[in-house]
Protein backbone atom coordinates (compact mmCIF):
# COMPACT_ATOMS: atom_id res chain seq x y z
CA UNK A 1 0.00 0.00 0.00
CA UNK A 2 1.46 3.10 -0.81
CA UNK A 3 0.87 5.46 1.86
CA UNK A 4 2.46 6.05 5.55
CA UNK A 5 -0.59 6.09 7.71
CA UNK A 6 2.19 8.44 10.07
CA UNK A 7 1.85 10.68 8.06
CA UNK A 8 -1.79 11.32 7.51
CA UNK A 9 -2.70 14.70 9.21
CA UNK A 10 -4.93 14.76 12.30
CA UNK A 11 -7.25 17.42 10.35
CA UNK A 12 -10.71 17.33 8.57
CA UNK A 13 -10.65 16.28 5.01
CA UNK A 14 -11.86 13.86 2.84
CA UNK A 15 -9.59 10.30 1.99
CA UNK A 16 -10.34 8.56 -1.19
CA UNK A 17 -9.32 4.71 -1.21
CA UNK A 18 -8.02 2.90 -4.55
CA UNK A 19 -7.77 -0.15 -6.01
CA UNK A 20 -5.81 -0.61 -9.50
CA UNK A 21 -5.80 2.80 -9.91
CA UNK A 22 -9.98 2.57 -9.42
CA UNK A 23 -11.45 4.44 -6.26
CA UNK A 24 -13.62 1.85 -4.71
CA UNK A 25 -14.39 4.56 -1.60
CA UNK A 26 -14.52 7.98 -0.80
CA UNK A 27 -14.94 9.41 2.86
CA UNK A 28 -15.05 12.21 5.22
CA UNK A 29 -13.52 12.67 8.99
CA UNK A 30 -12.98 14.89 11.62
CA UNK A 31 -9.68 13.35 12.26
CA UNK A 32 -8.00 12.04 8.89
CA UNK A 33 -5.63 10.29 10.52
CA UNK A 34 -7.96 8.38 13.32
CA UNK A 35 -10.77 7.46 10.49
CA UNK A 36 -8.45 6.54 8.09
CA UNK A 37 -6.04 4.41 10.67
CA UNK A 38 -9.28 2.47 11.28
CA UNK A 39 -9.35 0.75 8.29
CA UNK A 40 -6.16 -0.44 8.75
CA UNK A 41 -6.44 -2.10 12.34
CA UNK A 42 -6.31 -5.88 13.61
CA UNK A 43 -10.38 -5.74 14.39
CA UNK A 44 -13.20 -5.10 11.97
CA UNK A 45 -16.81 -4.56 12.93
CA UNK A 46 -18.27 -4.94 9.35
CA UNK A 47 -17.54 -6.81 6.12
CA UNK A 48 -17.35 -3.71 3.97
CA UNK A 49 -14.29 -2.21 5.96
CA UNK A 50 -12.63 -6.04 5.59
CA UNK A 51 -13.16 -5.71 1.39
CA UNK A 52 -11.77 -2.17 1.46
CA UNK A 53 -8.85 -2.93 3.71
CA UNK A 54 -8.34 -6.07 1.19
CA UNK A 55 -8.65 -4.45 -1.58
CA UNK A 56 -7.20 -1.10 -1.43
CA UNK A 57 -3.49 -0.81 -2.23
CA UNK A 58 -3.74 3.27 -2.75
CA UNK A 59 -4.96 6.11 -0.18
CA UNK A 60 -5.27 9.51 -1.00
CA UNK A 61 -6.50 12.24 1.64
CA UNK A 62 -7.36 15.82 1.39
CA UNK A 63 -7.50 18.50 3.90
CA UNK A 64 -10.26 20.51 4.50
CA UNK A 65 -10.67 23.70 6.70
CA UNK A 66 -13.77 22.12 8.68
CA UNK A 67 -16.16 19.16 8.76
CA UNK A 68 -18.56 20.79 6.79
CA UNK A 69 -16.27 21.88 4.05
CA UNK A 70 -15.25 18.34 3.89
CA UNK A 71 -18.88 16.84 4.23
CA UNK A 72 -19.25 18.72 0.93
CA UNK A 73 -16.94 18.37 -0.66
CA UNK A 74 -16.96 14.12 0.02
CA UNK A 75 -20.59 14.58 -1.75
CA UNK A 76 -19.27 16.24 -4.88
CA UNK A 77 -16.34 14.03 -5.45
CA UNK A 78 -19.15 10.87 -4.84
CA UNK A 79 -21.09 12.10 -7.21
CA UNK A 80 -18.40 12.62 -9.91
CA UNK A 81 -16.60 9.20 -9.33
CA UNK A 82 -19.51 6.67 -8.54
CA UNK A 83 -17.21 4.01 -6.30
CA UNK A 84 -18.49 1.03 -5.65
CA UNK A 85 -18.90 1.02 -2.12
CA UNK A 86 -20.43 4.57 -1.37
CA UNK A 87 -24.26 5.29 -2.29
CA UNK A 88 -25.49 7.78 -4.36
CA UNK A 89 -29.10 8.66 -3.60
CA UNK A 90 -30.16 11.59 -6.56
CA UNK A 91 -30.00 10.85 -9.99
CA UNK A 92 -28.92 13.79 -12.19
CA UNK A 93 -32.33 14.37 -13.69
CA UNK A 94 -34.18 18.09 -13.54
CA UNK A 95 -36.64 19.31 -10.67
CA UNK A 96 -39.79 19.43 -11.70
CA UNK A 97 -41.39 23.18 -11.06
CA UNK A 98 -44.55 25.02 -11.72
CA UNK A 99 -44.35 27.34 -13.93
CA UNK A 100 -46.24 30.58 -15.08
CA UNK A 101 -45.18 32.60 -18.29
CA UNK A 102 -46.11 35.85 -17.58
CA UNK A 103 -44.34 36.83 -21.09
CA UNK A 104 -48.06 36.50 -21.82
CA UNK A 105 -50.98 38.59 -22.28
CA UNK A 106 -52.86 35.39 -20.78
CA UNK A 107 -50.27 33.77 -18.90
CA UNK A 108 -50.41 30.06 -18.53
CA UNK A 109 -49.70 27.58 -15.75
CA UNK A 110 -47.05 24.58 -16.76
CA UNK A 111 -44.75 22.13 -15.33
CA UNK A 112 -41.46 22.99 -16.33
CA UNK A 113 -38.08 20.86 -15.34
CA UNK A 114 -34.58 23.38 -14.98
CA UNK A 115 -31.35 22.90 -13.27
CA UNK A 116 -30.82 26.49 -14.37
CA UNK A 117 -31.43 29.39 -11.59
CA UNK A 118 -35.04 30.25 -11.42
CA UNK A 119 -37.09 33.58 -11.12
CA UNK A 120 -39.93 34.60 -9.80
CA UNK A 121 -42.28 32.50 -12.24
CA UNK A 122 -41.38 29.56 -11.26
CA UNK A 123 -42.31 27.62 -7.76
CA UNK A 124 -41.23 24.72 -6.48
CA UNK A 125 -39.08 22.71 -6.97
CA UNK A 126 -41.55 19.77 -6.29
CA UNK A 127 -40.52 16.45 -5.15
CA UNK A 128 -42.24 14.88 -8.22
CA UNK A 129 -43.80 15.00 -11.29
CA UNK A 130 -47.19 13.99 -10.49
CA UNK A 131 -47.01 16.58 -7.24
CA UNK A 132 -46.53 19.14 -9.53
CA UNK A 133 -49.44 18.20 -11.70
CA UNK A 134 -51.69 17.66 -8.88
CA UNK A 135 -50.95 21.01 -7.86
CA UNK A 136 -51.79 22.67 -11.53
CA UNK A 137 -54.92 20.45 -11.70
CA UNK A 138 -56.03 22.54 -8.27
CA UNK A 139 -55.12 25.55 -9.56
CA UNK A 140 -57.22 24.85 -12.65
CA UNK A 141 -59.96 24.24 -10.12
CA UNK A 142 -59.89 26.94 -8.12
CA UNK A 143 -58.88 30.03 -10.40
CA UNK A 144 -59.42 28.72 -14.07
CA UNK A 145 -55.98 29.82 -15.57
CA UNK A 146 -54.94 28.06 -18.73
CA UNK A 147 -53.10 25.07 -19.12
CA UNK A 148 -53.11 24.72 -22.65
CA UNK A 149 -49.91 25.47 -25.36
CA UNK A 150 -49.56 29.09 -26.85
CA UNK A 151 -49.94 27.32 -30.33
CA UNK A 152 -53.45 26.08 -29.47
CA UNK A 153 -54.40 29.06 -27.53
CA UNK A 154 -53.66 31.32 -30.54
CA UNK A 155 -55.82 28.75 -32.72
CA UNK A 156 -58.57 28.43 -30.78
CA UNK A 157 -62.24 29.78 -32.39
CA UNK A 158 -64.34 28.24 -29.33
CA UNK A 159 -64.19 27.27 -25.38
CA UNK A 160 -62.40 23.50 -24.96
CA UNK A 161 -63.43 21.35 -23.02
CA UNK A 162 -61.46 22.54 -20.35
CA UNK A 163 -64.23 25.55 -20.12
CA UNK A 164 -66.99 23.53 -19.67
CA UNK A 165 -65.43 21.57 -16.75
CA UNK A 166 -64.81 24.75 -15.32
CA UNK A 167 -61.27 24.60 -15.09
CA UNK A 168 -60.67 27.19 -16.99
CA UNK A 169 -62.01 30.73 -17.90
CA UNK A 170 -61.35 30.58 -21.83
CA UNK A 171 -59.25 33.58 -22.27
CA UNK A 172 -58.28 32.46 -25.64
CA UNK A 173 -61.55 33.72 -26.89
CA UNK A 174 -62.47 36.51 -24.72
CA UNK A 175 -64.90 35.37 -21.86
CA UNK A 176 -62.34 36.62 -19.70
CA UNK A 177 -60.68 40.55 -19.46
CA UNK A 178 -57.45 41.01 -19.25
CA UNK A 179 -56.99 42.52 -15.81
CA UNK A 180 -59.30 39.98 -14.12
CA UNK A 181 -57.46 37.01 -15.77
CA UNK A 182 -54.16 38.44 -14.09
CA UNK A 183 -55.81 38.79 -10.73
CA UNK A 184 -56.55 35.13 -10.97
CA UNK A 185 -52.82 34.52 -12.02
CA UNK A 186 -52.32 36.65 -8.73
CA UNK A 187 -54.26 34.58 -6.99
CA UNK A 188 -52.89 30.94 -8.32
CA UNK A 189 -49.77 32.29 -6.93
CA UNK A 190 -50.35 33.28 -3.76
CA UNK A 191 -52.20 29.83 -3.22
CA UNK A 192 -49.24 28.01 -4.27
CA UNK A 193 -47.33 30.23 -1.71
CA UNK A 194 -49.23 30.31 1.38
CA UNK A 195 -51.12 28.58 3.55
CA UNK A 196 -55.10 27.25 2.78
CA UNK A 197 -56.23 29.34 5.93
CA UNK A 198 -54.46 32.73 4.51
CA UNK A 199 -56.08 32.31 1.17
CA UNK A 200 -59.49 31.97 2.64
CA UNK A 201 -59.28 34.80 4.63
CA UNK A 202 -57.91 36.51 1.74
CA UNK A 203 -60.99 35.24 -0.56
CA UNK A 204 -63.18 36.07 1.93
CA UNK A 205 -62.21 39.89 2.28
CA UNK A 206 -62.76 39.72 -1.44
CA UNK A 207 -65.96 38.71 -1.39
CA UNK A 208 -66.60 41.79 1.80
CA UNK A 209 -65.36 43.93 -1.08
CA UNK A 210 -67.47 42.95 -3.95
CA UNK A 211 -70.68 42.89 -1.80
CA UNK A 212 -69.74 46.48 -0.36
CA UNK A 213 -69.57 48.20 -3.77
CA UNK A 214 -72.29 46.22 -5.19
CA UNK A 215 -70.82 43.67 -7.18
CA UNK A 216 -72.74 40.37 -6.19
CA UNK A 217 -71.80 38.68 -9.61
CA UNK A 218 -68.13 39.09 -8.60
CA UNK A 219 -68.63 38.46 -5.15
CA UNK A 220 -70.96 34.88 -5.96
CA UNK A 221 -67.64 33.93 -8.65
CA UNK A 222 -65.43 34.39 -5.28
CA UNK A 223 -67.83 32.19 -3.10
CA UNK A 224 -67.74 29.62 -5.72
CA UNK A 225 -63.82 29.75 -5.87
CA UNK A 226 -63.51 29.62 -2.34
CA UNK A 227 -66.17 26.68 -2.06
CA UNK A 228 -63.51 24.79 -4.53
CA UNK A 229 -61.00 25.39 -2.17
CA UNK A 230 -62.64 23.95 0.75
CA UNK A 231 -63.70 21.01 -1.33
CA UNK A 232 -60.09 20.53 -2.08
CA UNK A 233 -58.83 20.75 1.33
CA UNK A 234 -61.41 17.48 2.13
CA UNK A 235 -59.75 15.20 0.05
CA UNK A 236 -55.78 16.16 0.79
CA UNK A 237 -53.91 15.21 3.67
CA UNK A 238 -53.44 18.33 5.78
CA UNK A 239 -51.12 18.91 8.99
CA UNK A 240 -53.20 20.36 11.71
CA UNK A 241 -51.12 23.16 12.48
CA UNK A 242 -49.88 24.89 9.11
CA UNK A 243 -46.40 24.32 8.84
CA UNK A 244 -43.32 23.75 6.26
CA UNK A 245 -41.01 20.58 7.11
CA UNK A 246 -39.21 18.42 5.09
CA UNK A 247 -39.15 14.26 6.93
CA UNK A 248 -36.33 12.23 6.25
CA UNK A 249 -36.07 8.30 7.32
CA UNK A 250 -33.94 5.77 6.57
CA UNK A 251 -34.18 1.79 6.78
CA UNK A 252 -31.93 -0.75 6.12
CA UNK A 253 -32.79 -4.55 5.71
CA UNK A 254 -30.54 -7.49 4.21
CA UNK A 255 -28.34 -5.49 1.61
CA UNK A 256 -30.79 -3.12 0.85
CA UNK A 257 -31.32 0.42 1.60
CA UNK A 258 -34.87 2.12 1.98
CA UNK A 259 -34.74 6.00 1.73
CA UNK A 260 -37.92 7.81 2.34
CA UNK A 261 -38.85 11.43 1.59
CA UNK A 262 -41.60 13.56 2.55
CA UNK A 263 -41.79 17.28 1.79
CA UNK A 264 -44.62 19.10 3.75
CA UNK A 265 -45.96 23.14 2.57
CA UNK A 266 -48.11 25.35 4.58
CA UNK A 267 -49.27 21.97 5.93
CA UNK A 268 -49.78 20.21 2.58
CA UNK A 269 -48.03 17.31 1.87
CA UNK A 270 -46.48 18.34 -1.49
CA UNK A 271 -44.93 15.64 -2.56
CA UNK A 272 -42.97 12.05 -1.33
CA UNK A 273 -39.71 10.73 -2.84
CA UNK A 274 -38.78 7.26 -2.09
CA UNK A 275 -35.02 5.29 -2.88
CA UNK A 276 -34.11 1.74 -2.66
CA UNK A 277 -30.48 1.11 -2.73
CA UNK A 278 -29.61 -2.61 -3.43
CA UNK A 279 -26.79 -4.80 -2.90
CA UNK A 280 -25.47 -2.45 -0.67
CA UNK A 281 -21.98 -2.87 1.44
CA UNK A 282 -22.52 -1.63 5.39
CA UNK A 283 -22.98 2.10 5.32
CA UNK A 284 -23.36 3.82 8.51
CA UNK A 285 -27.25 5.31 8.99
CA UNK A 286 -26.10 8.45 9.98
CA UNK A 287 -23.90 8.62 6.60
CA UNK A 288 -26.65 7.88 4.44
CA UNK A 289 -29.09 10.96 6.14
CA UNK A 290 -26.32 12.74 5.50
CA UNK A 291 -25.54 12.12 2.03
CA UNK A 292 -29.71 12.11 1.13
CA UNK A 293 -30.03 15.60 3.09
CA UNK A 294 -26.85 17.03 0.99
CA UNK A 295 -28.30 15.85 -2.43
CA UNK A 296 -31.26 16.46 -2.14
CA UNK A 297 -31.09 20.33 -1.39
CA UNK A 298 -27.84 20.48 -3.93
CA UNK A 299 -30.26 22.84 -6.21
CA UNK A 300 -32.81 24.00 -4.11
CA UNK A 301 -33.65 27.18 -2.98
CA UNK A 302 -37.05 26.04 -0.89
CA UNK A 303 -35.52 24.73 2.26
CA UNK A 304 -37.84 24.85 5.60
CA UNK A 305 -36.67 25.64 8.61
CA UNK A 306 -36.81 22.43 10.38
CA UNK A 307 -35.86 18.75 8.95
CA UNK A 308 -36.99 15.91 10.54
CA UNK A 309 -35.44 12.51 10.89
CA UNK A 310 -36.76 9.55 11.80
CA UNK A 311 -33.75 8.15 13.40
CA UNK A 312 -31.28 10.38 15.96
CA UNK A 313 -28.55 11.45 14.38
CA UNK A 314 -25.15 12.37 16.73
CA UNK A 315 -24.47 15.25 14.70
CA UNK A 316 -26.68 17.05 13.50
CA UNK A 317 -24.39 20.57 14.04
CA UNK A 318 -22.80 19.35 10.89
CA UNK A 319 -25.92 19.47 8.54
CA UNK A 320 -26.84 22.42 10.74
CA UNK A 321 -24.17 24.06 9.64
CA UNK A 322 -23.68 22.79 6.01
CA UNK A 323 -27.09 24.73 5.32
CA UNK A 324 -25.81 27.73 6.92
CA UNK A 325 -22.21 27.85 4.93
CA UNK A 326 -23.37 26.74 1.14
CA UNK A 327 -27.42 27.63 1.55
CA UNK A 328 -27.43 30.77 3.92
CA UNK A 329 -30.42 29.26 5.68
CA UNK A 330 -30.57 28.26 9.74
CA UNK A 331 -32.19 25.23 9.58
CA UNK A 332 -32.74 22.86 12.87
CA UNK A 333 -32.54 18.98 12.44
CA UNK A 334 -35.18 17.28 14.44
CA UNK A 335 -35.86 14.21 15.37
CA UNK A 336 -38.81 14.69 17.51
CA UNK A 337 -42.28 15.51 16.16
CA UNK A 338 -44.98 17.26 17.36
CA UNK A 339 -48.53 15.99 17.31
CA UNK A 340 -49.76 17.73 14.31
CA UNK A 341 -47.27 15.91 12.15
CA UNK A 342 -46.23 12.63 13.74
CA UNK A 343 -48.99 10.93 11.25
CA UNK A 344 -46.83 12.01 8.25
CA UNK A 345 -43.91 11.23 10.22
CA UNK A 346 -44.65 7.67 10.72
CA UNK A 347 -45.90 7.87 6.79
CA UNK A 348 -42.18 8.21 6.07
CA UNK A 349 -41.05 5.61 8.41
CA UNK A 350 -43.33 3.10 7.04
CA UNK A 351 -42.24 4.24 3.74
CA UNK A 352 -38.81 3.52 3.89
CA UNK A 353 -39.97 0.01 4.70
CA UNK A 354 -42.29 -0.68 2.55
CA UNK A 355 -39.85 0.35 -0.46
CA UNK A 356 -37.52 -2.73 0.46
CA UNK A 357 -40.61 -4.70 1.06
CA UNK A 358 -41.55 -4.16 -2.57
CA UNK A 359 -38.77 -5.55 -3.83
CA UNK A 360 -37.24 -7.86 -1.50
CA UNK A 361 -38.25 -11.71 -2.16
CA UNK A 362 -38.83 -14.72 0.07
CA UNK A 363 -35.84 -15.73 -1.37
CA UNK A 364 -33.43 -12.92 -0.38
CA UNK A 365 -34.54 -13.28 3.16
CA UNK A 366 -33.30 -16.53 3.60
CA UNK A 367 -30.15 -16.58 0.83
CA UNK A 368 -29.06 -13.74 3.16
CA UNK A 369 -29.26 -15.17 6.01
CA UNK A 370 -27.69 -18.53 4.95
CA UNK A 371 -24.50 -16.36 3.76
CA UNK A 372 -24.33 -14.39 7.17
CA UNK A 373 -24.76 -17.57 8.65
CA UNK A 374 -21.63 -19.20 6.90
CA UNK A 375 -19.25 -16.07 7.54
CA UNK A 376 -20.17 -16.75 11.28
CA UNK A 377 -19.61 -20.45 11.38
CA UNK A 378 -16.94 -20.14 8.63
CA UNK A 379 -18.55 -22.40 6.10
CA UNK A 380 -17.63 -21.63 2.87
CA UNK A 381 -21.65 -21.65 1.85
CA UNK A 382 -24.52 -22.95 3.13
CA UNK A 383 -27.14 -24.42 0.77
CA UNK A 384 -29.32 -26.30 3.51
CA UNK A 385 -30.19 -26.62 7.34
CA UNK A 386 -31.63 -29.50 8.81
CA UNK A 387 -33.51 -29.16 12.38
CA UNK A 388 -34.45 -31.32 15.04
CA UNK A 389 -36.87 -31.55 18.32
CA UNK A 390 -37.97 -34.12 20.12
CA UNK A 391 -41.44 -34.47 21.45
CA UNK A 392 -43.14 -36.28 24.09
CA UNK A 393 -45.70 -36.14 27.24
CA UNK A 394 -44.23 -37.86 30.07
CA UNK A 395 -42.29 -40.20 28.65
CA UNK A 396 -44.87 -41.28 26.61
CA UNK A 397 -46.21 -41.22 22.74
CA UNK A 398 -42.69 -39.61 21.95
CA UNK A 399 -41.83 -38.39 18.24
CA UNK A 400 -39.08 -36.75 16.93
CA UNK A 401 -39.07 -33.94 13.44
CA UNK A 402 -36.66 -33.18 11.10
CA UNK A 403 -37.39 -29.91 9.19
CA UNK A 404 -35.15 -28.78 5.84
CA UNK A 405 -34.66 -25.23 5.36
CA UNK A 406 -32.37 -23.86 2.39
CA UNK A 407 -32.19 -20.53 0.43
CA UNK A 408 -35.76 -20.33 -0.71
CA UNK A 409 -36.79 -20.77 2.64
CA UNK A 410 -38.68 -23.82 4.48
CA UNK A 411 -38.96 -27.46 2.26
CA UNK A 412 -42.10 -28.53 3.73
CA UNK A 413 -42.10 -31.38 1.48
CA UNK A 414 -38.88 -32.63 3.00
CA UNK A 415 -40.53 -32.56 6.47
CA UNK A 416 -39.81 -35.87 8.46
CA UNK A 417 -41.56 -37.40 11.34
CA UNK A 418 -40.27 -40.26 12.90
CA UNK A 419 -41.59 -42.36 15.73
CA UNK A 420 -39.14 -43.28 19.31
CA UNK A 421 -39.56 -46.60 20.52
CA UNK A 422 -40.97 -47.05 23.84
CA UNK A 423 -37.81 -47.86 25.62
CA UNK A 424 -36.34 -44.40 24.50
CA UNK A 425 -39.35 -42.09 25.29
CA UNK A 426 -37.93 -39.76 27.73
CA UNK A 427 -34.13 -40.05 26.75
CA UNK A 428 -33.65 -37.40 24.35
CA UNK A 429 -30.40 -38.40 23.49
CA UNK A 430 -31.20 -41.82 22.99
CA UNK A 431 -33.75 -40.61 20.65
CA UNK A 432 -31.32 -38.15 19.01
CA UNK A 433 -28.93 -41.40 18.49
CA UNK A 434 -32.14 -43.14 16.74
CA UNK A 435 -33.28 -40.55 14.47
CA UNK A 436 -29.91 -39.34 13.41
CA UNK A 437 -29.05 -43.12 12.30
CA UNK A 438 -31.80 -43.64 10.36
CA UNK A 439 -31.36 -40.13 8.53
CA UNK A 440 -27.93 -40.45 8.29
CA UNK A 441 -28.62 -43.37 5.98
CA UNK A 442 -29.93 -41.00 2.99
CA UNK A 443 -26.78 -38.48 2.95
CA UNK A 444 -25.67 -40.35 0.79
CA UNK A 445 -27.98 -38.60 -1.86
CA UNK A 446 -26.43 -34.85 -2.60
CA UNK A 447 -29.85 -33.81 -2.73
CA UNK A 448 -30.37 -34.66 1.02
CA UNK A 449 -27.35 -33.91 2.64
CA UNK A 450 -27.71 -30.61 4.91
CA UNK A 451 -24.02 -28.71 5.28
CA UNK A 452 -25.61 -27.51 9.25
CA UNK A 453 -27.42 -29.24 11.56
CA UNK A 454 -29.25 -27.85 14.00
CA UNK A 455 -30.48 -29.41 17.44
CA UNK A 456 -32.36 -27.67 20.36
CA UNK A 457 -29.92 -29.18 22.96
CA UNK A 458 -27.19 -28.18 25.60
CA UNK A 459 -23.14 -29.39 25.27
CA UNK A 460 -24.10 -32.97 26.01
CA UNK A 461 -27.27 -33.23 23.24
CA UNK A 462 -24.60 -31.64 21.06
CA UNK A 463 -21.25 -33.93 21.53
CA UNK A 464 -23.06 -36.65 21.09
CA UNK A 465 -24.57 -35.81 17.77
CA UNK A 466 -21.25 -34.56 16.46
CA UNK A 467 -19.71 -37.93 17.75
CA UNK A 468 -22.72 -40.10 15.44
CA UNK A 469 -21.91 -37.59 12.65
CA UNK A 470 -17.78 -37.97 12.88
CA UNK A 471 -18.19 -41.84 13.24
CA UNK A 472 -20.54 -41.59 9.35
CA UNK A 473 -19.25 -40.33 6.22
CA UNK A 474 -20.50 -37.07 6.83
CA UNK A 475 -17.94 -35.29 8.84
CA UNK A 476 -18.19 -32.26 6.71
CA UNK A 477 -21.88 -31.87 8.37
CA UNK A 478 -21.20 -28.25 10.62
CA UNK A 479 -23.69 -29.13 14.07
CA UNK A 480 -25.09 -26.17 16.28
CA UNK A 481 -26.64 -26.38 19.04
CA UNK A 482 -29.05 -23.53 20.48
CA UNK A 483 -29.60 -23.23 24.09
CA UNK A 484 -32.45 -22.05 25.74
CA UNK A 485 -31.44 -18.55 27.88
CA UNK A 486 -31.99 -17.56 31.33
CA UNK A 487 -35.83 -18.48 32.48
CA UNK A 488 -36.63 -19.03 28.39
CA UNK A 489 -36.77 -15.62 27.51
CA UNK A 490 -36.46 -14.75 23.66
CA UNK A 491 -33.35 -13.54 22.20
CA UNK A 492 -31.22 -15.15 25.25
CA UNK A 493 -30.52 -18.13 23.53
CA UNK A 494 -26.89 -19.36 23.03
CA UNK A 495 -25.21 -21.02 19.90
CA UNK A 496 -22.66 -23.73 20.43
CA UNK A 497 -20.46 -25.90 18.52
CA UNK A 498 -17.81 -28.28 18.98
CA UNK A 499 -15.34 -25.07 19.47
CA UNK A 500 -17.40 -23.04 22.04
CA UNK A 501 -19.73 -20.24 21.61
CA UNK A 502 -20.67 -18.82 18.64
CA UNK A 503 -20.76 -15.36 18.96
CA UNK A 504 -23.81 -13.80 16.62
CA UNK A 505 -25.96 -10.56 16.64
CA UNK A 506 -29.13 -11.11 18.51
CA UNK A 507 -30.77 -8.56 15.36
CA UNK A 508 -28.74 -10.61 12.42
CA UNK A 509 -30.94 -12.73 10.32
CA UNK A 510 -28.16 -15.27 10.88
CA UNK A 511 -29.58 -15.76 14.64
CA UNK A 512 -33.14 -15.02 13.58
CA UNK A 513 -33.45 -18.18 10.84
CA UNK A 514 -31.82 -20.20 13.37
CA UNK A 515 -34.96 -19.17 16.11
CA UNK A 516 -37.11 -20.12 12.57
CA UNK A 517 -35.56 -23.36 12.37
CA UNK A 518 -35.88 -24.52 15.94
CA UNK A 519 -39.36 -22.82 16.61
CA UNK A 520 -40.35 -24.89 13.01
CA UNK A 521 -39.21 -28.34 14.40
CA UNK A 522 -40.81 -27.16 17.41
CA UNK A 523 -44.18 -26.79 16.20
CA UNK A 524 -43.69 -29.96 13.57
CA UNK A 525 -43.05 -32.05 16.30
CA UNK A 526 -45.36 -31.19 19.04
CA UNK A 527 -48.25 -31.58 16.26
CA UNK A 528 -47.42 -34.69 15.65
CA UNK A 529 -46.83 -35.97 19.66
CA UNK A 530 -50.80 -34.49 19.73
CA UNK A 531 -52.12 -36.42 16.76
CA UNK A 532 -49.94 -40.01 17.93
CA UNK A 533 -51.38 -39.37 21.46
CA UNK A 534 -55.12 -38.70 20.08
CA UNK A 535 -55.38 -41.53 17.80
CA UNK A 536 -53.74 -43.47 20.67
CA UNK A 537 -56.17 -42.78 23.17
CA UNK A 538 -59.70 -43.25 20.46
CA UNK A 539 -58.08 -46.42 18.80
CA UNK A 540 -57.17 -47.84 22.55
CA UNK A 541 -60.61 -47.48 23.84
CA UNK A 542 -62.99 -48.55 20.86
CA UNK A 543 -60.61 -51.18 19.50
CA UNK A 544 -60.82 -52.85 22.71
CA UNK A 545 -64.52 -54.05 22.66
CA UNK A 546 -65.83 -57.29 20.92
CA UNK A 547 -67.70 -56.64 17.80
CA UNK A 548 -66.32 -53.18 17.00
CA UNK A 549 -64.31 -53.03 13.68
CA UNK A 550 -62.95 -50.11 11.46
CA UNK A 551 -66.23 -49.53 9.88
CA UNK A 552 -67.90 -49.21 13.32
CA UNK A 553 -65.30 -47.12 15.00
CA UNK A 554 -65.67 -44.70 12.15
CA UNK A 555 -69.65 -44.84 11.98
CA UNK A 556 -69.52 -44.46 15.89
CA UNK A 557 -67.15 -41.21 15.67
CA UNK A 558 -68.80 -40.16 12.45
CA UNK A 559 -72.18 -40.67 14.84
CA UNK A 560 -71.06 -38.86 18.78
CA UNK A 561 -67.87 -36.85 17.14
CA UNK A 562 -65.92 -37.90 20.81
CA UNK A 563 -65.11 -40.62 22.77
CA UNK A 564 -66.66 -38.49 25.75
CA UNK A 565 -69.72 -38.12 23.77
CA UNK A 566 -70.31 -42.21 23.44
CA UNK A 567 -69.34 -43.00 26.91
CA UNK A 568 -72.47 -40.91 27.89
CA UNK A 569 -74.85 -42.59 25.45
CA UNK A 570 -77.61 -44.52 26.31
CA UNK A 571 -78.30 -48.17 24.34
CA UNK A 572 -81.08 -46.68 22.48
CA UNK A 573 -78.44 -44.07 21.13
CA UNK A 574 -76.23 -46.40 20.65
CA UNK A 575 -78.34 -48.61 18.38
CA UNK A 576 -79.11 -45.66 16.57
CA UNK A 577 -75.75 -46.64 14.64
CA UNK A 578 -75.71 -48.82 11.57
CA UNK A 579 -74.53 -52.18 12.36
CA UNK A 580 -74.95 -51.58 16.14
CA UNK A 581 -77.70 -54.12 18.05
CA UNK A 582 -78.44 -54.63 21.16
CA UNK A 583 -75.69 -56.91 22.06
CA UNK A 584 -73.11 -54.49 21.10
CA UNK A 585 -74.49 -51.97 22.70
CA UNK A 586 -74.15 -53.52 26.04
CA UNK A 587 -70.39 -54.30 25.46
CA UNK A 588 -69.97 -50.67 24.66
CA UNK A 589 -71.83 -49.76 27.61
CA UNK A 590 -69.88 -52.77 29.80
CA UNK A 591 -66.79 -51.52 28.54
CA UNK A 592 -66.71 -47.77 29.45
CA UNK A 593 -68.55 -48.36 33.20
CA UNK A 594 -65.84 -51.21 33.69
CA UNK A 595 -62.72 -48.70 32.98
Amino acid sequence: MSINLKKVPNTPGVYKFFSNHEIIYIGKAKNLKKRVSSYFGKSHKDRKTSQIKFLTDKVETFTTKNEVEALLLEQMLIKENKPKFNILLRDDKTYPYIYFSSDHDFPGVYLKRTKKAVDRNYFGPFVSSEAVKKSIKEIQKIYKVRNCSDTTFANRTRPCIEYQMKRCSAPCVNHIKKVDYFEDITGAKSFISSSDTKTIQRLTKDIDAAVTKLDFEKAAEIRDRLNRLNLLKEEQSVVTLASNVDIFSVHAELTYLGVSIIVVRNGKIRGTKTHLIKQVHFENIEDVYQSAIVNFYDQQTDIPKKILCTNSLENNKLLEDMFSTKHQKKVKIIHSPNKSIRPIFNLCRLNAKQVIKNHISKEDKYTFAMQELSNYLGIENIKKIEGYDVSHFSGDNAVASCVVFSEQGPQKKNYRLFNIPAELSGNDIGSLEHVLERRIKYYADPGLKPDVILIDGGKNQLNFVNTIINKSDHHDIKVISIVKGSKRVRATETIISEDGIIELDKYSKAFLILQEIRDESHRFAIRAQRNKKRKKISQSELDSIKGIGEILKKRLLTKFKSIKNIKSADIKELMTVEGINEKIAKEILDKFIND
